[in-house]
Parts: structure tokens; C-alpha cells; sequence
């Protein structure tokens, strides 16, 4: 057995850095904002990887804000001009 308790605790625990989320970094828990939990934040992903999965309401909104969107990538975009 270890002389020091918390040295003891240190070496028990199964939890670590690299089983820590990708997204928001939790190790026992995610954060709130964690795609993994929060349906908005799923949502805002899917729409940024595919456009055709904006809502009507959210398509009309970013077309009255201006927000033009294409199938093609940003970067390939940009290069080509």
C-alpha cells in the first residue's frame, strides 16, 4: 500500500487525458455546449457539413441576412478567384 492516500488515488484512477473528449474535453462528464449532448450545437454541425440540412426558417433567415452559402468548400472557392 502507498505511505500517502492521495498518491493512492492518483494510481487508481482509471480516468486520463487521452480518454478525454475530442470536442469539449471532458473526462467524467461532458460539457453542457458538447456536441456529443446539446441538440443545437449537433445541429449546427450537420448544417455547417451539409447545407440541405438547413431548416426553412434558418434558410430564410440567412438569406435576409445576406449569408450566401455553395457545395464547394470555402478554400477551394477562394483559390480559384
Amino acid at each position: 500500500m502507498f505511505a500517502n492516500p492521495a498518491a493512492s488515488w492518483y494510481h487508481s484512477n482509471r480516468y486520463s487525458a487521452s480518454s478525454a473528449c475530442e470536442h469539449c474535453g471532458g473526462v467524467v462528464r461532458h460539457e453542457p455546449w458538447c456536441v456529443t449532448v446539446d441538440p443545437a450545437v449537433q445541429y449546427a454541425y450537420e448544417v455547417v457539413r451539409d447545407a440541405e440540412k438547413l431548416s426553412l426558417v434558418d434558410r430564410l433567415t440567412l438569406h435576409a441576412l445576406g449569408v450566401v452559402w455553395a457545395n464547394a468548400p470555402l478554400l477551394e472557392t477562394s483559390q480559384s478567384s
